[in-house]
């Protein structure tokens, strides 16, 4: 039996695992990614901007086990329901969790010191500052006019933890919640990511509850591309040590939901060009999400291959890394990433991930204990009314 903190242990440590581990490669395609490295294996690998003359300049370093907002911005999270110690909306988007990202300095591995989590964010994340602090806007309102990307939904995972088996409470939770960040299929995504983080902490879960709860959740074109990207998947169970067949087939899967393929980056010439990335759409997927389960369908949950071919197929893979550790750390407990991995991501990236687990679970505990008594009351009255 896997235990309750092992569990979160599980989230944690699975989505700092894929963090670390996709983001050496972040933005490379798979075909470079192969050509550079072959496969990534582990947190232990030297960053591809590593040698680069401006990234000594820009002061900025990733590789070895550093984790990149992804995993800075999860453990906000938890700090906010450590601070709350009940369920959250919007409204602690634009007050507690901007006071973690924007007002308290931590460590930041990228940049080896001390700094504001806000300092680190991509500028669809630092639109939560803008809305919520410049623009002093109604907080579920606060994704309004946002990039649509997966930057709310790769930190979602926290808000799966505290609805623990109850995956309907957690879509519910993450929609309130990161309504004060993103919109139309960004928002969608961290809804169905939370619910199956929900969903994985039941005792026997397995990875067809977990994509049956994904589809059940899930609207629109996110529901659609969950729906291609997995069953291409599923077909290609026999092939998936064909590696660069699995990434092609994928990537066929998800472009008509998000079409922006290995063009991930901005650039002057683009400027003025029409185009239907990142806006809102009913059609639109973002493409992590998709990938991340993808992948977990293809290599039956086995955490280690997911992780390994997940953030070996290009584009934003330290998302996708990051969604497969996080639904299967909760899945399968943090006994499924290797202690030398661990070692590596607490002595790089400098989180004192225990302590901070060990603080959340408590949290957590109270806050599911909280859960539980209220339905029972909510039963004996329901008894006796009837």
């Amino acid at each position: 039996m896997i235990s309750f903190a092992d569990r979160v242990r599980g989230v944690v440590f699975g989505t700092a695992f894929g963090d670390a581990m996709g983001a050496v490669v972040e933005k490379m395609t798979h075909a470079q990614i192969k050509e550079q490295y072959g496969r990534i294996e582990t947190v232990k690998t030297k960053w591809w901007k590593a040698d680069w003359p401006e990234t000594g300049r820009l002061g900025r370093m990733r590789g070895q086990g550093i984790v990149t907002d992804d995993t800075l911005m999860t453990l906000a999270l938890m700090n906010v329901y450590c601070t709350e110690r009940r369920h959250l909306d919007a409204y602690d988007m634009a007050n507690e969790f901007v006071k973690e990202i924007a007002f308290r300095p931590r460590y930041i591995p990228e940049f080896g010191r001390e700094a504001l989590i806000l300092d680190r964010l991509f500028y669809p994340e630092k639109h939560i500052f803008n809305r919520h602090v410049l623009a002093n806007c109604e907080p579920r309102e606060g994704g309004y006019g946002n990039m649509v990307n997966c930057g709310a939904a790769m930190y979602i995972a926290p808000i799966g933890i505290v609805n623990a088996c109850n995956p309907k409470a957690a879509y519910d939770e993450a929609i309130l919640f990161a309504s004060g960040h993103q919109l139309s299929y960004g928002l969608e995504a961290a809804g169905v990511l939370a619910a199956c983080v929900a969903k994985a902490f039941e005792p026997g879960a397995t990875v067809e509850d977990i994509m049956e709860t994904a589809l059940r959740y899930a609207k629109d074109g996110t529901k659609r591309a969950i729906h291609e990207v997995c069953a291409k998947a599923l077909e290609l169970r026999a092939a998936k040590r064909e590696r660069s067949k699995v990434v092609q087939a994928l990537h066929e899967a998800i472009a008509p939901y998000s079409p922006m393929g290995d063009d991930v980056n901005r650039s002057i010439d683009k400027l003025g060009v029409p185009s239907n990335h990142y806006t809102p759409s009913r059609l639109f997927s973002i493409e992590e999400l998709p990938l991340a389960l993808g992948y977990i369908v293809l290599h039956d949950g086995d955490l280690l291959e997911a992780v390994k071919d997940g953030v070996s197929s290009g584009r934003d893979t330290d998302s996708i890394g990051v969604m497969i550790g996080a639904i299967l750390g909760a899945m399968q407990g943090v006994q499924a990433i290797p202690a030398d991995e661990i070692a590596a991501l607490e002595e790089a990236s400098k989180q004192d991930f225990e302590t901070q687990c060990d603080r959340f679970i408590e949290a957590a505990a109270a806050i599911i204990q909280e859960d539980v008594q209220f339905n029972e009351r909510r039963q004996q009255q329901l008894r006796s009314i009837q």
